[in-house]
């Protein structure tokens, strides 16, 4: 699947924002999901190396986590 390099890109920040601001458990298991071959790896290369066709499932599931942890998951916008 060839996803715009631009949106591929904005997918993967906010899936990391998102990562970054749930609890280490969700990390660890998004690292077994979508890393279980090199769990060592940071979050950040994990969401860095993963499948385009991937990202958007992996969007959803973030986002739904941080609605099940009652976590804002929105973007803090300065204007």
């Amino acid at each position: 699947m060839n996803m715009n390099a631009s949106i591929a890109d904005y997918a993967r920040g906010r899936i990391l924002e998102g990562l970054l601001k749930l609890p280490e458990g969700h990390q660890k298991l998004f690292k077994r999901m979508y890393s279980h071959n090199d769990l060592a790896s940071t979050i950040e290369d994990v969401v860095k190396n993963m499948e385009e066709g991937k990202l958007d499932w992996a969007l959803t599931q973030v986002q739904n986590s941080l609605k099940k942890e009652k976590i804002d998951g929105k973007e803090e916008r300065t204007t």
